[in-house]
């Protein structure tokens, strides 16, 4: 699994207009992309990471502030654009292992006591966020 992580002060998702997943001040814009091998022990190993990874103000991480998050999934973080003018997409897990894997870790996320917010997964998603720092980091297990 990959994660694009983001330290945002706000962030929001909208698909058709409507807003279906909003956080209010500091936070995680987190972009959840799932390849092929990932497993729900995986899942659940990005879910502590993300819950513990000491990049908010002060060094802090959300389990220390109780700052929420916003999780997205994106199959492009597993696009490939090495060769050609297109991206290849064959690295990205389909929808029907890709989704439940996406669910999970927004699953242990909750269980940890994070509060979460999300997109909608395989929608045309409009993402809204300001970016705190800017502060951006790539996490994977």
């Amino acid at each position: 699994m990959r994660a694009v992580v983001q330290r945002v002060d706000g962030a929001r998702v909208e698909v058709a207009g409507e807003t279906v997943g909003e956080i209010v001040g500091e936070g995680l814009c987190v972009l959840v992309g799932v390849t092929h091998e990932d497993t729900k022990e995986k899942a659940a190993q990005l879910a502590r990471k993300l819950w513990s990874v000491r990049i908010l103000q002060g060094e802090k991480s959300c389990s220390d502030t109780s700052a929420p998050l916003l999780v997205i999934s994106q199959f492009t973080l597993y696009g490939d654009a090495r060769k050609g003018r297109r991206p290849t997409w064959n690295a990205a897990a389909p929808g029907p292992v890709a989704e439940p894997l996406v669910d999970e870790v927004v699953a242990q996320l909750r269980a940890l006591g994070a509060q979460v917010e999300t997109g909608r997964f395989g929608a045309s998603m409009k993402v809204s966020l300001t970016n705190d720092g800017p502060f951006t980091v790539m996490v994977e297990v």
